[in-house]
């Protein structure tokens, strides 16, 4: 039970700090000595020869004290998260993001999501594809408790495209018939969120984010079995930028949360 509270720090400690000592034997001989009196030898006299002594073995050699524990893991836990954004899913936007745990309540993490879905016979366009970055710094009692859970703070930058049109005027984020760097739409911002237990490997997280949008988007009309430019604009956006309800996986060696009553 020792070795696995709060990811066996503890136990690592007293491993370094105070096992050593236990483990140490220290033995202490002390003696005195004894004057002896020359006494003169006469003529002709004789003594006997001394005799050398030597002291009596141990009866048993001294040990150290036998350590019966668990043996502490020499490998650093590692924490890192897989996630899905529960309200991208429900307007059928697939997507998927990876957080890695950094050290010191910090992280970094990616998203990306693309969906590519159209009617030609109603007019009906539902594109978008792009990705995020963010940097993240976790705080609170659960934060203390185990990386990836609790309050966090954070910036994150955007770069995305899209094309929505439901049978009447679509709009176009970045060049038509571009790629995601031709001019696609881009955002900054600050999050906040939290993020708790679920379960052994999951998480719930739940996130806003504020900031500015910007880029060049492009506006058009179906007309019969065409699409006519009607302008091009620019974005300029600020204000919410990002929701986000995700459901996380947790990954790695230590990486789950933990059960009733305090066991891992």
């Amino acid at each position: 039970r020792l070795a696995h509270f709060k990811e066996g720090e503890p136990y690592r400690y007293m491993y370094r700090k105070l096992f050593p000592e236990l483990r140490a034997t220290q033995l202490c001989l002390r003696y005195e000595t004894t004057p002896v009196r020359q006494q003169p030898i006469a003529a002709g006299v004789s003594f006997p020869k001394p005799v050398l002594r030597t002291p009596a073995p141990l009866s048993a050699p001294v040990s150290a004290p036998a350590f019966a524990g668990h043996t502490p893991r020499t490998r650093r836990p590692f924490y890192m998260a897989v996630k899905t954004n529960m309200l991208y899913d429900a307007i059928a936007v697939p997507n998927i993001g990876a957080e890695f745990y950094a050290g010191r309540n910090w992280s970094v993490g990616a998203n990306w999501m693309y969906a590519w879905w159209k009617t030609d016979r109603k007019h009906w366009y539902w594109r978008t594809y792009g990705g995020e970055l963010n940097v993240r710094k976790w705080f609170g009692k659960r934060a203390q408790e185990k990386p990836l859970q609790g309050h966090h703070l954070g910036v994150y930058g955007q770069l995305l495209t899209y094309d929505f049109e439901t049978g009447g005027r679509g709009y176009i984020g970045g060049k038509p018939g571009g790629s995601l760097w031709d001019k696609a739409n881009w955002g900054a911002g600050v999050e906040y969120g939290y993020s708790l237990p679920v379960g052994r490997r999951l998480n719930l997280d739940f996130t806003v984010g504020a900031g500015y949008l910007g880029g060049e988007y492009w506006e058009y009309i179906s007309l019969e079995d065409c699409y006519v430019w009607q302008a091009t604009k620019r974005l300029r956006w600020f204000g919410p930028t990002k929701a986000e309800v995700s459901l996380v996986w947790l990954i790695g060696r230590g990486n789950y949360n933990n059960r009733k009553g305090g066991r891992r």
